[in-house]
């Protein structure tokens, strides 16, 4: 299984960082990452594998949430993202 998180918020130093590090953490394996910083504005999507996850998703987002000052951040199950986003 796998899930999407989204981190958006005005760029500063180790957001990467931060957010991969809080996943390995909680042994969410981060499978794929895309990034921009658009001006003063950081972007960032992030698929990460769950199988091996030692949380239940709503811990990650809390995790995430604590270590990650002052970003909007969203976790989100792949198959709720995929539903969403289905025409």
């Amino acid at each position: 299984m796998r899930a999407v998180i989204t981190v958006i918020g005005k760029d500063m130093v180790g957001i990467l960082a931060k957010v991969s590090s809080t996943c390995a953490d909680a042994n969410a394996n981060v499978t794929e990452v895309t990034q921009s910083v658009l001006q003063d504005f950081f972007a960032m999507i992030m698929l990460i594998d769950m199988d091996k996850m030692t949380c239940e998703l709503s811990e990650l987002k809390e995790r995430l949430n604590r270590n990650v000052d002052g970003m909007t951040i969203h976790v989100m199950h792949e198959d709720i993202f995929n539903s969403m986003h289905r025409i």
